[in-house]
């Protein structure tokens, strides 16, 4: 196939698996859990468990078809062969959407970050030497991205653990709070545990899926780590444990330590438990960790970018430049444009810096929710189309099928409901089905549905 003959596996498993932490870890935790703790108090640790069993099934079913095909188009080449070339197209063009969005608006958030030690420094300016130097990280190699993703989410595993050995100290022997221990009765001492019931339970999932946006960049890495067989099982298995680590346990820390109806309104939680222990630059290294968060994720949004119009145009549904692989063994065309359109977000920081972030985030929830959702079907699909003796040669199946994929897509459904609930979300939905108006319409218009289906991935190659 084409992605084995031209693209490298440079990505070792180290790289993958820190991709796979750097991936559920976003700036999200460290910027967007007061509002959701808004949303519903403790009860958040709710909405994140029933999150974390939706997305641990989302990534099952990528991984059951991931560990048998390879390929760096991942679910958008999938679900071009096993369910139509439509499909696969439409998931690949919005995933596109999705990440050049997120490249865009990241580079927002570095920008308001660098100014906490430069106020003074044009955000505009800052946005554009930030692209230049990730850009030219991702043409250089595969393996420069995955160094890259290796270090940058070591700094955010560290500050959490950090956050939650001192935030436990804190709890139980009282360190840093004068010997006194703070206990666990801010989790039901201010309206009790779920002070907005479930309503505000399910109210919070579109926050918290926005995020675990990022997680699914495990299967397009798969067509150029090496040994995928080996580390995407090991690193899908591992989401579960993420979560219950780094979200579930982060947030209980915080709330145990702060009143959850206070947290957001007297500053970032992390700085604040830092701060308690007399460390005065606390602020500083937090702006810091959330700046490597931020450019974890639009370096990961040019990586997965140029994989997924790469694939668009080896299955000729893209213009047929974005399927050359330069001598770097990277899809060097695919990286430029999409590097080009985030220049758009250089220029929203000109002309708007202060709205640039929101306007900019509005759509990337829903077109992650549609992206996960089209997983879910597409390993239903390939499922069917496979013979019993395939079925059970397979080597990474995913749990409960068939009703792990219905409890997956009833749970995505609300939380589009919840998106469309929401005031500060329901932009969303609108300019998301714009989009894919304008893909399909696009489609038709070019005549792609014309053209005969390809199909590209063969059987499962562990006969």
């Amino acid at each position: 196939m084409a992605e084995k003959n031209q693209l490298q596996r440079g990505l070792k498993e180290r790289h993958v698996q820190m991709i796979a932490i750097g991936g559920a870890i976003g700036v999200g935790l460290f910027l967007g859990s007061a509002q959701a703790i808004n949303m519903a108090g403790p009860g958040i640790l709710v909405t994140y468990g029933i999150a974390g069993i939706i997305i641990f099934l989302i990534m099952r079913a990528l991984g059951e078809m991931s560990v048998e095909y390879p390929v760096a188009g991942s679910f958008s080449a999938y679900a071009n062969d096993f369910v139509g070339p439509f499909t696969g197209y439409l998931v690949g063009c919005m995933y596109w959407v999705e990440w050049t969005v997120i490249a865009m608006a990241e580079l927002t958030a570095m920008a308001i970050y660098v100014n906490f030690w430069f106020p003074d420094f044009p955000r505009w300016a800052t946005t554009l030497i930030f692209l230049g130097l990730l850009t030219l990280a991702n043409l250089t190699a595969a393996r420069l991205f995955g160094e890259l993703e290796f270090w940058f989410a070591i700094i955010k595993v560290v500050t959490i653990i950090a956050m939650i050995l001192i935030g436990f100290a804190m709890i139980l022997f009282g360190f840093g709070n004068g010997g006194e221990a703070i206990g666990f009765s801010n989790l039901t001492a201010h309206g009790g545990f779920l002070p907005h019931g479930m309503g505000g339970v399910f109210s919070a999932l579109v926050m918290v899926a926005f995020a675990f946006i990022g997680v699914e960049l495990i299967g397009v890495t798969a067509g150029e780590a090496e040994n995928p067989r080996k580390v995407i099982p090991k690193a899908i298995n591992t989401v579960i444990y993420r979560v219950l680590i780094f979200y579930i346990g982060a947030l209980f820390v915080i709330m145990c330590l702060y009143p959850w109806d206070e947290i957001g309104t007297t500053g970032s939680p992390f700085v604040l438990t830092f701060a308690k222990l007399g460390i005065s630059a606390a602020a500083g290294i937090i702006n810091f960790v959330v700046l490597t968060a931020a450019l974890s994720s639009c370096n990961s949004g040019i990586y997965s970018c140029g994989r997924m119009l790469y694939n668009l145009s080896v299955h000729k549904q893209a213009p047929a430049v974005f399927g050359k692989i330069s001598k770097h063994h990277v899809p060097a065309n695919a990286i430029l444009f999409t590097a080009v359109l985030v220049l758009i977000g250089v220029v929203l920081n000109y002309i708007m810096p202060e709205k640039a972030f929101t306007y900019l985030t509005s759509v990337s929830s829903f077109c992650a929710v549609y992206t996960w959702g089209t997983i879910t079907v597409t390993q239903i699909f390939f499922r069917k189309q496979l013979t019993p003796a395939e079925k059970d040669r397979l080597l990474f199946k995913l749990p409960l099928y068939p009703f792990s994929n219905i409890i997956t897509l009833a749970v995505l459904v609300l939380v589009i409901a919840a998106m469309g609930a929401n005031p500060d979300t329901r932009i969303a939905i609108p300019v998301g089905l714009s989009f894919m108006i304008f893909f399909t319409a696009t489609y038709f218009i070019v005549g792609l549905n014309k053209r005969p289906a390809e199909k590209r991935l063969g059987k499962i190659p562990n006969e």
